[in-house]
């Protein structure tokens, strides 16, 4: 891989990177908040992840991908789950304020730090803005996984990338409502 140069980097972050994450977090909030705050343990198979452990699982991935990020280097600690992300709306809450406060940091980025190669677990070695692509196919992966589990936890499918099933026949009935 060529050298990524700042001005490229910077050009990346602003004019793709953060637009795109803002629009995927909109749309992986709705579907966090569609499950069913009494069906968080509901998951499709014993080897899954229930549904609230895969919401959590995309929160935190997603903060230390960001945070990490923008401090420059890759940090594996654990940090404690809050008391507040043990339903479906805390982990959203939780998903929202991280992102907010990550974002902020990010834009405040120079070319350089964005362009400073950052170490993957010694897997990858990527500049810090092409990270930010790979933390947005991460979190629509795991997106993917969790829309499956909504029609069989009783909930609706969000639009995700158009008009769901779902989506359609809210339109219709509000419709038929108006009409």
């Amino acid at each position: 891989m060529s050298t990524l140069q700042p001005e490229q980097a910077s050009l990346i972050c602003h004019t793709v990177s953060i637009p795109t994450l803002t629009r995927e977090n909109a749309t992986t909030l709705q579907i966090i908040r569609a499950i069913p705050a009494e069906k968080g343990d509901y998951r499709p198979d014993p080897n899954s992840k229930s549904a609230l452990e895969l919401a959590w699982h995309m929160a935190t991935a997603e903060h230390r991908f960001l945070a990490c990020i923008a401090d420059g280097a890759f940090n594996f600690d654990p940090f404690p789950r809050p008391e507040s992300t043990h339903n479906p709306a805390g982990v959203a809450d939780w998903y929202s304020q991280t992102f907010n406060a990550n974002m902020t940091r990010i834009s405040k980025m120079s070319g350089e730090q964005l362009a400073k190669v950052l170490d993957f677990r010694g897997l990858f070695q990527l500049p810090a803005v092409l990270f930010l692509q790979f933390n947005i196919n991460h979190i629509i992966h795991h997106r993917g996984q969790l829309s499956t589990y909504l029609r069989p936890m009783g909930s609706k499918v969000p639009n995700i990338y158009g008009e769901s099933y779902d989506g359609a026949e809210a339109r219709k009935a509000a419709q038929a409502k108006s009409a």
